[in-house]
């Protein structure tokens, strides 16, 4: 069977939701720089990156080794002190991150242990390529409507600096072609950035904003179009930018038709891939770009994380009474909409 699945909020509200910006800019004309024994050799032009995908510069961590879990435990920290909630009133903790130094343990135990989190406070990891976050949210306010939990803590971090590193190197190999260069020019959009979103009962938090529901959809037969480890990521762009949208679409239209009428909705946050993908959207769903804040010229592909740090952002922008969609979509390929009714 085809469509979408459905969840329901009915208590929950967003609290809080912050951003910590990695702290190294790296301008696209520096990777070009980086890239020239390449681009010589394969004779590639300069400026790649900021013409097919608009990304014109992206961040790294001060701290290559601690600088990702400083940024989940400062934008955590902000996220609990702006929802007026302590450490023991949260009963559990996702974090929501594609980037992972290593697979055992679990990313989120040492976020727990840095922030000192209670032994009460549950925490485990979803990994959803870049739809995690949005997951994770997902997942909380389940909970929260069971009565489970009263208070959610999502967090999240990328590290994209070994990865670019590394992917710089192979393509400055004497054995490299055009073609991995294709392969791998999605990893250079890439950007390191941290998010943390409180989420609790609505009924105890009027000045919340409501979580109403989550469209869901899963495009698994596309599973193969990005495959990414720990130093290493090749992806069929156009494949992905084809099929994503499509899979969106499809979302889209039987949300629609389910009677929730998106196209009416005030502030439409996507997940951050690139001009090209941005712009599709809009033409094909028929929102404008007025309502579609973008990031990924100044912070690149944050992955899971650039759902939330776009909605930081933006939300001063955002008035009592808006409808403000969030878009995940990740590699796999799944998508996810939640509305907010801010």
């Amino acid at each position: 069977m085809n469509g979408n699945t459905t969840f329901v909020h009915r208590n929950t509200a967003l609290l809080a939701v912050e951003a910590t910006e990695a702290q190294v800019p790296v301008s696209s004309d520096q990777i070009d720089e980086w890239l020239t024994p390449a681009r010589r050799r394969l004779r590639l032009p300069k400026g790649v990156l900021q013409r097919v995908a608009g990304v014109y510069e992206r961040r790294w961590w001060k701290d290559p080794v601690n600088g990702w879990r400083q940024g989940i435990v400062l934008a955590a920290e902000r996220a609990m002190s702006k929802a007026g909630i302590t450490r023991d009133q949260v009963g559990l903790m996702i974090n929501a991150s594609v980037s992972r130094q290593h697979l055992e343990p679990a990313v989120v135990t040492s976020v727990h242990d840095a922030l000192g989190m209670p032994t009460s406070c549950m925490d485990f990891d979803i990994t959803n390529a870049c739809l995690g976050f949005v997951n994770a949210m997902t997942m909380a306010a389940g909970m929260i409507d069971a009565g489970q939990i009263e208070y959610a803590l999502v967090v999240g971090a990328e590290d994209v600096e070994e990865v670019q590193r590394t992917t710089i190197d192979k393509l400055n190999a004497k054995g490299s072609t055009k073609a991995d260069f294709t392969n791998m020019f999605a990893s250079l959009t890439l950007g390191s950035g941290a998010a943390a979103a409180v989420l609790g009962r609505a009924d105890t938090h009027p000045e919340g904003h409501r979580l109403t529901g989550t469209q869901a959809r899963a495009g698994t037969q596309h599973h193969e179009l990005c495959i990414g480890d720990m130093d290493d990521m090749r992806t069929d762009s156009a494949g992905l930018l084809e099929n994503g949208i499509e899979l969106i679409m499809d979302t889209w239209r039987a949300a629609n038709d389910a009677g929730l009428d998106l196209r009416s909705v005030d502030h439409v946050i996507p997940h951050q891939v690139s001009m090209v993908y941005t712009r599709n959207f809009a033409k094909i769903s028929g929102v404008g770009m007025e309502k579609i804040p973008v990031t990924f010229p100044d912070w690149g592909n944050v992955a899971a994380e650039a759902v939330p740090m776009t909605l930081a952002k933006h939300q001063s922008s955002i008035e009592r009474g808006d409808r403000v969609l969030l878009l995940g979509v990740g590699s796999g390929l799944n998508t996810a909409f939640m509305e907010v009714q801010w």
